[in-house]
């Protein structure tokens, strides 16, 4: 069903005030009465863009992959070496280029708490991360060709070793909230390019 602007604008504005809530407080802290309060949509409405919380849930999660997939995409395009843009994603990961954070990162934020639950929004979560490492081989693969990123095994599997050091470090910076877990996991970057 193709919705009129109107309507559009309305759709993503509740999406937008869910993405926010979601990010303060997870999926299961926000209830539907908070995000169409805040958007100023009577409840009745939420059920013409979404069949239920959990159709919510996977929109809300679409739209923000599509968003940082483009943000971060204006990071790996930049020109650099694969290593350089290897590391600038790392260092936008832990904070500190102020674009893609793992503090504002929904996958971070909701993998363990809704995988559990909702396989609709595990899969739609896998599928983003799927995505985003698959972007982070095509630069691993370019930084072999540049010369600037040791070959030492296959560019996917560099790629998924990266993610899951950045996400692991995402994680305990939650406990931690200092970035050392961040400064452990910039080092250990550079020692897989090595």
């Amino acid at each position: 069903m193709s919705l009129t602007a109107k309507a559009e604008l309305t759709r993503e504005a509740i999406l937008a005030t869910g993405e926010g809530l979601i990010r303060t407080k997870g999926f299961v802290g926000v209830g539907l009465q908070e995000i169409l309060s805040t958007c100023g949509v009577p409840k009745g409405s939420f059920y013409h863009y979404f069949a239920s919380k959990e159709g919510f849930g996977v929109a809300v999660l679409d739209r923000y992959v599509e968003t940082y997939l483009q943000a971060v995409g204006g990071l790996v395009d930049r020109p650099a070496t694969g290593r350089d843009r290897i590391r600038l994603l790392a260092r936008a990961w832990a904070g500190r280029h102020g674009e893609a954070s793992a503090d504002h990162c929904l996958v971070v934020k909701l993998s363990a708490e809704v995988s559990s639950f909702s396989e609709p929004m595990r899969l739609t979560l896998a599928d983003g991360v799927a995505r985003f490492i698959t972007l982070l081989a095509g630069v691993v693969t370019e930084g072999y060709a540049d010369g600037s990123i040791a070959e030492s095994r296959p560019a996917r599997e560099l790629a998924e070793s990266l993610y899951e050091l950045w996400l692991g470090a995402a994680l305990v910076d939650r406990l931690t909230r200092d970035g050392s877990p961040f400064d452990s996991a910039l080092r250990t970057t550079d020692a897989l390019l090595d």
